[in-house]
């Protein structure tokens, strides 16, 4: 009853703040907080640090290639490819944030390409869409079970049922120029001015000299750079644990250094307006997605750390009833714990004690992302902070945000297509 009481705050939160805009989200996370903490006791866990410097070093560089022109450049380019078909971004996306994510082992690298996504589809005129696995090779390697078992049937599984997701999205909602949230925007004067310089600068208008040139080279390199040294941890330096064990540098750390070290270079050599690098529209939205994650996923943090005996307890329970329920009960955990990570490590031991046999947990492997579910999870709070449309967002009854169909659907057909696979091949 206690848990339900506090769940019901935290919603509340994330629905007052969404209505409120802006930094909402961020401040009334942080009330809902205090709530918690000075109301209920509960004792605050760490606040997402990483997760923030990781919006912020991506920011930071991307703001200093916006002040370059290489936003402008890259979306001349973009719009150039897109132009016979602009929906085309509505696969596109997905699969470059795919491909992103898959490489570099962590699904924030796609804060990269929220900004560049939310830009292009704004303005063609389209809504913007968008260490498990070797933890799972762990627990099934003594029943035979290698890596490359688990990823011929993930990987095609979830290609498919992105895809398929994709195509069914496309023809979902309004058109961007009849969503009534967007004309309401376009009513504001300052909003108003703002798009209209925006469309003005046409890929045919655009001017771009070689300092936009090199600043979205620099951009790209670096992107390119984490992803590599996601695939390849022997790129990245070790060091030892507090057992002595050399273990490369983790992944949140490559990604600031890296994309600080890439705003540096794009300041040195292009040499942008510094006033301009924070005026910009990626700056402030980037700006935004940080207090917003403070707030909100620090909040929804406390309160499952608080209950996580009871909610280990709950869903073990539900796995022990009936086996089949394993997806279920990934779903459910991955969605209260918002990491596949922590989803696999506290469930997967489990599922093998109680006899699933493998293929059954490779099957329902993709079920661990469920953490769209509710909307206060980083890359999620970021794209919709990016998307000046206001047409990515989380509704009034917050679960029916702009994430929901788009996440069922993917984790529905991906899900069918690994039990298939998992059954067939394993």
């Amino acid at each position: 009853m206690l848990f339900a009481i506090q769940f019901a705050i935290v919603l509340l939160c994330i629905l007052v703040g969404a209505q409120v805009g802006g930094i909402g989200l961020g401040v009334f996370g942080g009330l809902g907080l205090a709530v918690l903490t000075f109301g209920f006791g509960l004792q605050p866990t760490s606040p997402p640090i990483d997760v923030m410097l990781m919006i912020m070093a991506v920011v930071s560089a991307a703001a200093a290639m916006q002040a370059s022109g290489g936003l402008d450049y890259m979306i001349k380019v973009a719009t150039r490819i897109l132009r016979r078909n602009p929906k085309h971004i509505t696969f596109i996306a997905p699969m470059v944030t795919y491909l992103f994510t898959v490489m570099a082992g962590t699904g924030h690298v796609a804060y990269s390409v929220l900004p560049v996504i939310a830009e292009v589809s704004r303005r063609n005129g389209i809504r913007p869409i968008a260490a498990a696995v070797v933890a799972t090779v762990a627990y099934l390697e003594p029943q035979g079970i290698h890596l490359g078992d688990v990823l011929m049937v993930t990987v095609p599984s979830t290609i498919l049922g992105i895809g398929l997701a994709c195509v069914i999205v496309n023809k979902l909602g309004k058109e961007l120029k009849d969503d009534p949230e967007y004309q309401r925007r376009l009513q504001d004067p300052e909003y108003a001015a703002e798009f209209a310089a925006a469309e003005t600068d046409t890929d045919d208008k655009i001017v771009v000299g070689k300092n936009a040139k090199l600043s979205l080279g620099i951009f790209l390199a670096a992107s390119f750079l984490v992803v590599v040294m996601g695939m390849m941890p022997s790129l990245r330096p070790a060091f030892a644990d507090d057992s002595g064990a050399m273990k490369p540098l983790g992944m949140a750390h490559t990604i600031e250094i890296v994309m600080l070290s890439a705003g540096a270079l794009i300041l040195w050599f292009c040499k942008p307006d510094n006033h301009a690098v924070t005026k910009g529209s990626v700056f402030h939205a980037g700006m935004r997605a940080v207090i917003a994650i403070l707030g909100i996923a620090w909040l929804g943090d406390t309160l499952m750390h608080a209950h996580m005996p009871m909610l280990k307890d709950t869903v073990s329970g539900l796995v022990n009833t009936a086996p089949w329920t394993f997806a279920l009960a990934l779903f459910v955990f991955s969605v209260l714990v918002n990491s596949q990570g922590a989803t696999v490590a506290t469930l997967f031991p489990i599922a093998i004690k109680l006899g699933v046999p493998a293929p059954i947990i490779i099957g329902t492997f993709v079920a661990v992302n469920g953490y769209f579910f509710v909307p206060n999870y980083g890359p999620i709070i970021a794209a919709i902070d990016f998307d000046t449309t206001g047409t990515t967002k989380i509704g009034k009854f917050i679960f029916n945000h702009s994430f929901m169909i788009p996440g069922l659907l993917s984790l529905a057909f991906s899900l069918v297509f690994e039990l298939a696979l998992a059954k067939m091949l394993l």
